[in-house]
This record gives C-alpha cells, sequence and structure tokens, in this order.
C-alpha cells in the first residue's frame, strides 16, 4: 500500500489579537484601500462594464500582499526576473488590478520617479478602461503585477503552479502568488493544478483566496456540495484562514505563509470576503460580479466612501482626480515605503545566476536559443533509410539528446509516456519529485489542461541571467483539444506581452487512423483544424523520422510554438537523392518530393501530406505513368508554405505554381481542410481527398482501406481527375 500523506497545516487567524507589525501603517493603509475603491468604481462606472464584486472584495487582500513585507517586487524595474511572481487566476479583476498598478505609479510620478521602458497604467487611464488603448478589460502580463494573460476562470492555479515548478527547479528562492476567487477552483483544471502542487511539494506557492461564497449565477454552494475546506485540506495543503478586509490579518497571513511550515507543502489564504465590498444595493450579492450600478447609485455609494465625485456621467477623468485628491504626502511616504521594502527583497541577478550555477552544476547552464543543428548529425538522431520507423522514436531522441545540451527543458506527457516515448528525456535528469527538485521529467498524470497550462505559462518567462525555458508536452492528438485553451491564453500573452514570447512543443502524437484498434475515441483526424486557426502557432507533420529530426531543429531555431505531430506504426524513412531532396527540405513546409518525368503526356500535381499516405500514393504511381506525368508535392505544414510564398515567391512557385493548384489534387490522412491552401478554385474542394467522417475500430491497414486511402482507392481517385 502507498504511504498516506499527512494533512498540511492549519490556521485561523479570524479574531485573534494579533500584534501590529513594523512598517505596516494600518490607518494608512486603510485609506489606500478606499482610493483602490474608488478608483476601481470608477473605471466601471466610465465603462458601463467590468467586474466590481470580486475586485471590491479583493481589494485589501491585493493591497496587503504589495505592502506586507513578503513580496519581492521592484516597481521601477517591474520585469526584474529576481521577482516574485504574481497571477491574477481572478483575471476579471481587472478594475482593481489597473487601479492598484495606477495608485502606484501616481504616488512613484508624485515623486518624480518613472519606470523607463515599462508599460503601466496611469490614473488618467482608468477614464478609458475597456475601451479601444485603453486598460483591457482583463488582465495582461504585459503591466507590472502581472505575470500571466488570465480570464479563463481556474487556469491561473496552473499558471502559478508552472511558475512554481520553473523557478523551484531551478533552486532559486522566488515565491509565486496567485490572486484567486472561490467559484474558479469549480473548474476542473484546478484540482489538477491543486493536486500536482502538493504532489509535488511546491512550498513556494502561495493562493490567496477570496472567500466571499458566490460566483457570477449565484452561491458557490448550489455545485460545491461539501465543505469548501476540504476542497484544500483534501490535497494537503498548507490553510490559513483571515479576514479578508483585515489588513493586519492579512499581513500577518502573508507573512506566515512566505515563513512556510517546514512540512514542504504548497499554503492557501482562505480570506473571508463581502463580495461586491461597499458597492451599494449590490454589496454581498452574486449580482455585483459583473453588473455595474447606475451613474445615480454609483454618485450615492461614492459619497458614501467619502468621494464627491459629479452627478453628470461622463466625467471619469474629474472622479478619478476627485477620488486621488485622498492620496496625501503620508499615504505617499507610506506606500513608497513600503515598495523599498519590497524591492529590498530582490537579489541582484548575478547573485541569482550564481544560484541557479550550484542548483544546476551537474548539466550545461544554456538554454534552447544555444541549440543549433550539428552540421553532422549523432548517430542517435539519423534514422536508416529504407527502414520503417515510427515518427515518435525520432521526437523521443531528440527530446532526448536536447536534455543533455540544454539545462531548462521540461518533458512530460499526460500518464502516456510509454506510447508516446517521453520516458527517455524524462529519465536524463530524472522525474520531478519532492527528492528531486532539479528533475526535468514531470508526471502530470491524466490532466492535460494543467500539463498544457503550466508548461506554455513556463516557457513565457524568463529566468535570471535572460535564459529561457523550454517545455514539450505530449498527449494523442485526438486529445490535443483539451489543452486548446490553454495554448489560446499564452499565445495572446505572445502577442501583447512581446517578452513573453517562449518556445514549447505541443506534441500531437499518434495521428491520423493509426491507432485503428482503439476506434473513433483515439483516431487522431480532425485535432489540426484548431491549432491551424490560432495566430502564433503552427502544426508541423514531418512524412518521416528523418524529416521528424529536421522539423525539430528548425522549430528551435525559431523559437515559435509549434504542435508537432507523430505517429505510432511504423512508416518508411523515404530513400534521398535521385531527385528526393534531403529531409531537411521538410523546413520549408513543402517540396518537390518528385519532379515531372516530362514524359510528354498530360501533367498533375498530387499535394501528399502524411507518411503513411505517401508510402500510399507511390504504390499506386507506376500503374498511373503511362497515363501521366505526375508530380508529387510532399507537405509538411501548411503554414510555413505559406510564409515561403510570401518570403520567396520564385521559391513557392517552383514547388507548387498557382497554374497547378488549378488542377492539384491532394490527400491528407485527416481533416482535409488542413490542405486548402495548395489548391484554388473552382472545384478545388472536389479535388482534396481527407477524412471526414468517425471511423469504427480496425488495424490501421483496414481503416486505410475503409477510408479509401489504400494504393487501390488513391490510384482511383487520380485516374478519375485524368479522366476529366
Amino acid at each position: 500500500m502507498p504511504e498516506i500523506q499527512p494533512s498540511g497545516a492549519y490556521v485561523d487567524l479570524r479574531g485573534l489579537s494579533l500584534p501590529r507589525l513594523d512598517g505596516i501603517d494600518e490607518d494608512k493603509i486603510a485609506t489606500l484601500a478606499r482610493i483602490v475603491r474608488g478608483l476601481a468604481f470608477a473605471a466601471v462606472d466610465g465603462a458601463k462594464s467590468g467586474h466590481p464584486g470580486g475586485s471590491s472584495s479583493k481589494a485589501e487582500m491585493a493591497l496587503a500582499l504589495l505592502v506586507s513585507g513578503v513580496f519581492g517586487f521592484d516597481a521601477m524595474q517591474p520585469k526584474h526576473p529576481g521577482r516574485d511572481r504574481l497571477v491574477w487566476s481572478a483575471g476579471h479583476c481587472s478594475p482593481l488590478f489597473h487601479a492598484l498598478v495606477a495608485l502606484v505609479y501616481e504616488a512613484l510620478r508624485r515623486r518624480g520617479l518613472h519606470p523607463a521602458g515599462w508599460p503601466v497604467t496611469y490614473a488618467e487611464d482608468l477614464a478609458s478602461f475597456r475601451r479601444l488603448g485603453g486598460p483591457c478589460g482583463h488582465v495582461e502580463s504585459q503591466l507590472p503585477l502581472a505575470d500571466a494573460c488570465t480570464g479563463s476562470s481556474g487556469h491561473g492555479f496552473s499558471m502559478g503552479l508552472g511558475l512554481a515548478t520553473l523557478h523551484r527547479s531551478c533552486g532559486l528562492p522566488t515565491k509565486v502568488f496567485v490572486i484567486a476567487g472561490d467559484a474558479e477552483s469549480e473548474e476542473g483544471m484546478s484540482y489538477e493544478a491543486r493536486n500536482l502542487a502538493s504532489n509535488l511539494g511546491m512550498e513556494n506557492i502561495i493562493v490567496a483566496l477570496d472567500y466571499n461564497t458566490f460566483g457570477i449565477d449565484g452561491s458557490i454552494t448550489e455545485v460545491m456540495p461539501f465543505p469548501y475546506l476540504g476542497h484544500w485540506s483534501a490535497f494537503g495543503w498548507n490553510i490559513i484562514e483571515a479576514d479578508g478586509h483585515n489588513v493586519r490579518e492579512l499581513a500577518h497571513a502573508y507573512r506566515t505563509a512566505a515563513a512556510g511550515f517546514g512540512n514542504g507543502r504548497p499554503t492557501v489564504i482562505l480570506c473571508h470576503t463581502v463580495k461586491g465590498k461597499h458597492y451599494g444595493r449590490l454589496e454581498g450579492t452574486a449580482d455585483s460580479h459583473g453588473t455595474p450600478l447606475t451613474h445615480a447609485e454609483y454618485v450615492q455609494l461614492m459619497k458614501a466612501l467619502g468621494f464627491e465625485v459629479s452627478a453628470e456621467e461622463g466625467n471619469t477623468r474629474q472622479d478619478v482626480a476627485t477620488v486621488l485628491a485622498l492620496l496625501g504626502e503620508e499615504e505617499i511616504d507610506c506606500l513608497i515605503a513600503r515598495l523599498d521594502a519590497a524591492r529590498a527583497l530582490l537579489r541582484p541577478e548575478p547573485r541569482l545566476v550564481e544560484v541557479m550555477k550550484e542548483a544546476l552544476a551537474d548539466r550545461p547552464l544554456a538554454d534552447y536559443r544555444t541549440i543549433t543543428r550539428p552540421e553532422v548529425l549523432p548517430p542517435e538522431l539519423v534514422f536508416q533509410e529504407g527502414d520503417c520507423v515510427p515518427t515518435r522514436r525520432a521526437t523521443e531522441a531528440w527530446f532526448a539528446w536536447v536534455m543533455r545540451q540544454c539545462g531548462f527543458f521540461y518533458v512530460g506527457a499526460g500518464d502516456l509516456a510509454k506510447s508516446i516515448l517521453t520516458g527517455k528525456a524524462e529519465q536524463v535528469h530524472g522525474l520531478m519529485s519532492r527528492a528531486n527538485p532539479r528533475g526535468r521529467g514531470i508526471r502530470f498524470g491524466i490532466a492535460e489542461q494543467n500539463m498544457a497550462q503550466m508548461c506554455v505559462t513556463m516557457a513565457g518567462d524568463t529566468l535570471p541571467g535572460g535564459f529561457r525555458p523550454m517545455t514539450a508536452f505530449a498527449s494523442y492528438g485526438v486529445f490535443s483539444v483539451m489543452m486548446a485553451n490553454a495554448v489560446r491564453m499564452a499565445l495572446i500573452s505572445h502577442e501583447v506581452n512581446p517578452r513573453s514570447r517562449g518556445f514549447f512543443i505541443l506534441l500531437a502524437a499518434h495521428d491520423g487512423p493509426e491507432t485503428g484498434e482503439d476506434g473513433p475515441t483515439h483516431h487522431g483526424l480532425f485535432w489540426m483544424s484548431l491549432y491551424t486557426a490560432y495566430p502564433g502557432i503552427k502544426v508541423y507533420k514531418p512524412l518521416d523520422a528523418n524529416e521528424a529530426i529536421e522539423m525539430l531543429f528548425h522549430a528551435a531555431g525559431r523559437g515559435e510554438p509549434v504542435v508537432f505531430s507523430v505517429v505510432r506504426p511504423p512508416v518508411p524513412v523515404f530513400k534521398r537523392g535521385d531527385g528526393v531532396p534531403p529531409a531537411i527540405a521538410a523546413v520549408n513546409g513543402a517540396y518537390v518530393f518528385k519532379p515531372y518525368a516530362e514524359n510528354g503526356r498530360r501533367k498533375l500535381a498530387l499535394a501528399v501530406c502524411g507518411g503513411q499516405v505517401m508510402a500510399n500514393v507511390l504504390a499506386a504511381l507506376p500503374d498511373l505513368e503511362s497515363e501521366a506525368d505526375i508530380k508529387i508535392v510532399a507537405v509538411t505544414s501548411p503554414q510555413l508554405f505559406e510564409e515561403l510564398r510570401r518570403r520567396e515567391p520564385e521559391k513557392a512557385r517552383a514547388v507548387l505554381s498557382d497554374e497547378e493548384r488549378g488542377e492539384a489534387v491532394a490527400f491528407h490522412n485527416g481533416w482535409k481542410g488542413f490542405l486548402y491552401p495548395f489548391l484554388l478554385p473552382p472545384d478545388y474542394e472536389q479535388r482534396v481527398f481527407g477524412i471526414d467522417r468517425f471511423l469504427r475500430s480496425g488495424r490501421p491497414d483496414e481503416l486505410y482501406a475503409a477510408a479509401a486511402f489504400d494504393p487501390a482507392a488513391i490510384r482511383e481517385k487520380i485516374a478519375a481527375r485524368l479522366r476529366k
């Protein structure tokens, strides 16, 4: 029987006679909290949109964290690599987020201080909240005090865990704080994250949870039937309870959590709050979540808070100035003193680099950007032409090779390492665990959503010394859609915050009908339709193992995220030469696998995607060459080929001209729309052949025949086109 882990520590600070903490001027901080609320309410009223309920209930929570003396942060260098990380899992609380940032930088501005080169929210910007060019409606990572783009409920737990995992595995003393709401802990991904955080002993992650008992639609008890503490204690987390509107209790809670309990466990601070605190008639209701009050009601509540705002609508900038009139010199001194204390927690970056060197002394202190394709590939990365090799063997070999070259590479699979073959790389430095915190293999379990969100967030971080992590996470292609929202959130961050652009590989294994016996639940036929729609990521589908190696080096060199297709059964390693280009041609997205024979017969170009499909096309070819002159274009990434069209149009036309696209026939062992870019109207939909229905269980060769993709069926499809 496995050993049963003891539960985490439990502390309840509510109502205790706690001493005042040095440096925490509770009266001044209470005034600052009132200002933050006023700014948030003004922004919501100006936009007639936003989320006042959670923003108001978290006001003291967020401010107390900033001034507590445990959160390492330099407001003048807000993305200092040695800072503690902060994830707003409650990303909808952007009125509070922008108000807090605006308060910090208003105080600094009044002292003549400006963070050069960094985007920040200033108080006057709040007048354009949720408008084009103004502060965004959800939290975005380019701004101070935010280290992830958030807004998908519950995802921030996994984002924070990804950052905590990254930093702990490099020996860094960094802490990761997550500001979250209780309702979002209903999200299944959050369960996956809480489980893994406890299992790995991530004592450097602290969740500040707004326990106001309401979601959007009503009480959380409507969907969470057992006591809420059980949702944390069952996973073995340390639990601290505090009054979420009491700065003294909150400051003690943060300091207690940061000091830790010596048990190697993550900590949650359950902050008992009132949803919509001070938000008029909606205080203490679910409706406060995203329902702005009328302007008249807003004026009334603001006056109750001590702000004589304008009775006329549309004077948000003036209202903001009215709120800021409460920000006196003493309050500014208090806030800046606490910001100085936060900055003093940061260690110099060179010292942090030395810490990583000591922690990772057994491996190169290098990231994926140092990886270049050797002029002569090592033997383990070369596959014998003429053999039949699953392309998953190529990623297995490449991941293990890269793991020895790079100290910041992380690999894992959704309980599928033995099938997808990530295990060899995982074992280079061992699986990450309490006993092996420097491991680079991660066992996520059957938890694809958490796996993806952790890995894409890790890849978006920058470590001291400028080192950038690289992650590879794997599941079957058919299950990759479960990870799509995590990828989407990362791509949004890449767009709005170029500094966060990271490199990750989503390994979509067992592509096509190759897992035939498992039936339609496991056939990877349509997943790529989603990832070709997302900007900032590309789908790579190498034909054989040697192409896979070349495309992996190409992806690392570009540093752009990829979804990488591999198959389970052996497929031919194609022979090169005699007109067949070397495997490196695959990095263009398409290349001429077989040129025209120039035999004087009718010419027809074929666009072929998939190693087994190519093998079947080649088997069908001899019977057709007496009727036609056939050219075969191997397709490995339509998106890369579109880039080639823009970058080197003449080279692209030599692969497949527009005239050829008007007649070409295309084959893909999945969603036929994947090859639409290779064809032109008028009848392009009739000239592309894919698999557009769910298949049944059977051996792969049986399914290729059933889907009319065996050599005989392919021969007939091409012959039918030639007869037209």
